[in-house]
């Protein structure tokens, strides 16, 4: 019936219904052609832009995450639909990474194995046209960005539900690497393995993270399963395969990577889970024009009244937005701690500058540990 009345509608505009269909097809191979064409050209112009920065350099030396980042923005703006602002932000982003994989792919570590989420924030960030580098641990993350064996890093930082991912924080206290970039990611947590059943379950295995974030879900419906904490959820993926009586929780693309069955969808205990991940490199940004700042700051006397009070004060009197604070150990000596401090803005914007510079005169210990775009959502 409906396509008696699509051929109708057709013949009443004096053409055919396969006529109309092949004109229409026609004209999306000619935009398909444009776009190519201007896909190409870009290509070109991206390849001026790295000869004429540094002839025999490397792609991270010209590689701007903050440009990268008003183009996504732009690009944002001017959507007027039928795609999502998602799709197009996804699709101008894989424009880019491969325009700039001519000169040689950038080379990116994350806490692997592969199928993690860490490595969905790096291809989130930098697109498919790089370098993944899956590896063991957050300390060797940083340090192969640290010895240059790697261009940038990805490590997470921060979960909605559980908080701070202590030990990223940790390692910046000793290293000099630069925040260059953050990614915020939709967590959504599926219990996979080889059983047919919940009920031949015998343990569940996966980041100690996710298994926090799935506590309710997992109290409800497998109450007397035991819970294994493991390094990833990766490799707890690599359990559910190997392991008899193995379910594991990791994201979807890890039940195709290590070929188990998905037992439950979206298990997460809130909707709206979600992780930050920042991006480590070696060079402090320039400014995007949304930006964020992060601060690695110490006072003597924590213990003083009003202590904390008197060196944030500055951000208050230079209207400067605190987002964030986190006080870790210092491991110099005991009750001894170091403030991590998001701020909105760039440490270069005259208004910032004022309050960091006022608040490093009342520092012991003060560092810019970057500024960088705001996540592009």
């Amino acid at each position: 019936m409906a396509r008696k009345k699509a051929a109708a509608r057709a013949a009443r505009r004096g053409l055919p219904d396969t006529v109309k269909l092949e004109t229409v097809r026609a004209r999306i191979d000619s935009v398909d052609e444009q776009i190519h064409r201007l896909i190409s050209e870009r290509a070109k112009l991206a390849q001026l832009v790295g000869i004429s920065k540094s002839k025999d350099g490397h792609t991270v030396d010209f590689y701007r995450p903050e440009r990268e980042a008003q183009v996504l923005r732009r690009a944002r703006e001017r959507n007027r639909g039928p795609l999502s602002d998602e799709e197009v932000v996804r699709l101008f982003r894989e424009i880019m990474s491969a325009c700039l994989a001519q000169q040689e792919p950038l080379k990116v570590a994350y806490l692997g194995p592969e199928a993690t989420f860490s490595q969905t924030a790096v291809l989130t960030q930098f697109g498919h046209s790089v370098r993944a580098l899956p590896l063991g641990s957050i300390d060797e993350v940083f340090h192969e960005v640290e010895s240059a064996a790697a261009d940038f890093g990805v490590v997470p930082i921060e979960n909605s539900t559980e908080g701070t991912v202590n030990h990223t924080l940790d390692r910046f206290i000793g290293s000099p690497l630069k925040i260059c970039g953050e990614v915020e990611l939709r967590i959504h947590h599926y219990l996979m393995g080889n059983m047919s059943a919940l009920g031949r379950i015998v343990r569940v295995c996966s980041h100690p993270q996710s298994l926090a974030q799935c506590r309710g879900w997992l109290q409800e419906h497998l109450p007397s399963v035991e819970l294994v904490p493991a390094s990833s959820n990766g490799e707890a993926a690599r359990r559910a395969r190997d392991e008899r009586g193995t379910a594991a929780i990791a994201g979807e693309t890890a039940a195709e990577v290590y070929g188990l069955k998905i037992l439950a969808a979206q298990i997460e205990d809130r909707a709206d889970n979600t992780t930050r991940f920042l991006v480590l490199g070696r060079k402090l940004l320039a400014a995007s024009g949304d930006d964020r700042t992060t601060l690695l700051v110490s006072v003597s006397h924590t213990d003083a009244p009003g202590a904390l009070h008197r060196l944030l004060e500055p951000l208050a009197r230079h209207r400067v937005s605190m987002t964030r604070i986190e006080s870790r150990p210092s491991h110099k000596r005991k009750w001894d701690y170091i403030f991590f401090i998001d701020i909105d803005g760039h440490a270069e914007e005259p208004h910032v500058a004022r309050a960091l510079e006022a608040l490093k005169r009342r520092s012991s210990l003060f560092r810019v540990l970057g500024s960088y775009p705001r996540a592009v959502q």
